[in-house]
């Protein structure tokens, strides 16, 4: 088969498109064939080289992805050969009711072989069934951002009705799934962006108010739209460059909730601030099996609808992360197998 692989990490010159051994698949495992995947921010960062990553190279990335179910392994009992499928990346204990990971927690695309090849195998708890007539660029690109930012939202920062949020880089993937769920949830939502036709994107998806982050500071913008009290919630995942001024967009009793930093892991903090309003900070990463099947059927039937920048052959997968590095566009990056685009 043809996979997207790296030999070490770099930039984006060292990812290759070509022949790659066809995994077997084994107890519980499933084979599909891949129509669609996507490109995440995770995909930079694996590529670039994490801290502490430890990967077995020739390595596939991809975390998001779609398909037809090929060959099932022995014990595999929800899916058969035909079904459609798409990949929910995390495997492990992600509890309902306990925040925290157990410490073999890991990423399919990150820590272990991911899905941006023709064929893909993987665990079967890892798949979740796809209706027909879902399109494969929307089942192969939504499932990582939307359980992402339904667990920050709903599960994490407790979001209610009639609260105010701030989404930070609505036009990037968490941030445009978190605008449609935080108006799905009934808060009044304010989103940041950096042009005219990222801002009319978030206006017509959930946005009551917005703002071009490059034209003015946001933090001072959103005291200024809410009479100096700020919002009751903040979807950060930039990081240090939008840390200090996220804080400052809170409410007192406001949450801020985190998911990572495209832009920086180890930012300044305002601690006066945070013990003086009483400010929560939270973490968050991927969702449990159950909020991933909840918030599914949500992009399954079109209450949600992932935006797609750019459709690309995996061919010109380096291309697809200068997309993202670039900030070029608004939505997700969807690669399709070479003969199949």
């Amino acid at each position: 088969m043809r996979a997207v692989t790296f030999t070490a990490h770099g930039g984006t010159d060292v990812i290759e498109y070509g022949d790659h051994p066809e995994p077997e698949v084994g107890r519980g495992e499933v084979r599909f064939e891949v129509e669609a995947g996507a490109l995440n921010h995770l995909d930079v960062w694996v590529r670039r080289g994490l801290p502490g990553l430890d990967l077995e190279f020739p390595h596939v990335p991809g975390s998001d992805g779609a398909g037809v179910v090929r060959e099932v392994g022995p014990g595999v009992e929800r899916f058969s050969p035909g079904d459609r499928v798409a990949l929910s990346a995390g495997v492990g204990d992600l509890q309902l009711d306990d925040p925290t990971l157990d410490p073999g927690y890991h990423l399919i695309g990150e820590h272990t072989t991911g899905v941006h090849a023709e064929y893909a195998v993987v665990p079967e708890t890892n798949l979740l069934s796809v209706p027909e007539g879902v399109d494969w660029e929307v089942a192969g690109s939504s499932c990582l951002v939307f359980q992402t930012a339904w667990r920050m939202l709903i599960e994490r920062a407790t979001l209610r009705p009639g609260e105010s949020v701030l989404v930070l880089g609505a036009s990037g993937g968490v941030g445009h799934a978190a605008l449609q769920i935080a108006d799905h949830a009934g808060a009044e939502v304010y989103a940041t962006a950096s042009s005219e036709e990222k801002l009319a994107y978030a206006e017509d998806h959930g946005a009551d108010h917005v703002h071009d982050y490059e034209a003015e500071n946001f933090a001072d913008w959103v005291r200024a739209e809410t009479g100096g009290r700020g919002v009751d919630v903040v979807v950060e995942h930039v990081g240090e460059p939008t840390w200090r001024d996220s804080i400052r967009s809170l409410a007192p009793g406001g949450r801020l909730v985190t998911c990572g930093g495209t832009a920086g892991g180890s930012p300044e903090t305002d601690i006066p601030r945070i013990f003086w309003n009483q400010l929560e900070i939270i973490g968050s990463t991927m969702a449990t099996p159950q909020q991933v099947e909840t918030v599914m059927e949500l992009v399954w039937d079109g209450t949600f609808e992932p935006a797609i920048r750019a459709t690309l052959p995996m061919s010109e997968t380096a291309r697809g992360h200068e997309l993202l590095e670039n900030r070029e566009g608004f939505g997700k990056v969807v690669l399709r197998p070479d003969a199949k685009h």
